[in-house]
């Protein structure tokens, strides 16, 4: 083997491993810049959002803690996923070892399950807030929303734990060298974890979308129809700004359909699913772009997060009692 052939596998000390794909040196430099620039992004904007529903104490809200939620995981897909996966696909070679080949994918579908679970309960949250006003307030409270991200959080862990049990426990069991880590999962558990992380999400998400969009319609129809100026001073405003939520929920599904839907597009042909197929980059790299755009919605329909952006940056949270400041 001349030193050409050596230069080219992902281990060159080893005779059982495995080829790397020779591309330009330019088109190299260009892939790394554009998938750090994307995951640089990902975790700054969810940071954002992070640091301003945690330190503004008007923020500390039901909503806004599921909002939180879902920044996190979409902030640790940005700070773990995307550079994990950034390298194995510019590389074209598994160089991170037999025991993060078993922990990457599990902790990768982990947190993309959190973000899925997570916009669920916000819309189920955004559900009670438009069709029960009146109950909101006792139905939703700070501690039921905690209870419920840590049971979201703890499912995600155990499900994805039993989806990838086989290849937590041989990570190498479908490799054919050194320097590949393949994720196969069965057609059998692929169509489950396409109902369980898919179908019955998107399910829930657009019926009670569809349920909030019909009552906000018709709360603007009564108010329209309200003529004595006492009646419609201070209601308009709340609802409003629930329907304004509710509309910003609509289009983070719309996005996350639009993100996901090519994923899982192998378990909607019946087909295994494997991270070693020519395609499967793509199709990941779309699911985790979802990450990325959640907190630019934000930015664009949210005027507290836009207001909350400017003191962060302009560094004025460092001055005393500026978590009292008003943001809404």
């Amino acid at each position: 083997m001349d030193s050409t052939d050596v230069s080219l596998l992902c281990f060159p000390n080893l005779n059982s491993s495995c080829r790397r794909l020779p591309q330009p040196l330019s088109e190299t430099a260009l892939l790394y810049t554009l998938l750090a620039s994307v995951s640089l992004l990902t975790v700054t904007l969810n940071l954002l959002v992070v640091i301003s529903i945690s330190h503004f104490r008007q923020l500390h809200t039901p909503t806004n803690t599921l909002l939180l939620s879902l920044a996190v995981s979409d902030l640790m897909v940005g700070l773990l996923v995307m550079p994990i996966e950034g390298l194995r696909h510019v590389e074209t070679c598994w160089l991170l070892g037999e025991v993060m080949c078993a922990l990457a994918p599990y902790v990768s579908l982990c947190l993309v399950s959190a973000s899925v679970g997570s916009m669920v309960l916000v819309s189920i949250d955004r559900y009670v807030a438009i069709c029960n006003p009146l109950l909101y307030a006792t139905k939703i409270t700070l501690n039921r929303v905690k209870t419920c991200i840590c049971i979201c959080w703890a499912c995600c862990l155990l499900y994805n734990g039993w989806l990838l049990m086989g290849h937590l426990r041989q990570p190498d069991r479908f490799n054919s060298c050194h320097g590949e880590c393949v994720v196969v999962i069965s057609q059998i558990s692929g169509t489950v974890d396409l109902f369980i992380t898919f179908v019955g999400p998107c399910t829930v998400m657009v019926v009670l979308y569809m349920r909030v969009f019909i009552v906000a319609i018709s709360q603007q129809r009564v108010i329209r129809l309200q003529t004595a100026a006492t009646t419609v001073t201070l209601a308009p405003t709340a609802k409003r700004s629930e329907r304004k939520a509710a509309r910003t929920l609509g289009i983070v599904i719309a996005v996350f359909l639009m993100c996901f839907c090519p994923f899982y597009s192998p378990s909607l042909a019946g087909k295994e699913t494997s991270n070693s197929v020519s395609y499967f980059a793509v199709l990941y790299w779309i699911m985790l772009i979802n990450s990325c755009l959640n907190p630019l919605i934000y930015a664009l329909f949210y005027p507290w997060f836009r207001k909350a952006i400017k003191l962060i940056i302009t560094l004025k949270i460092l001055q005393p009692h500026s978590q009292q400041d008003r943001i809404l």
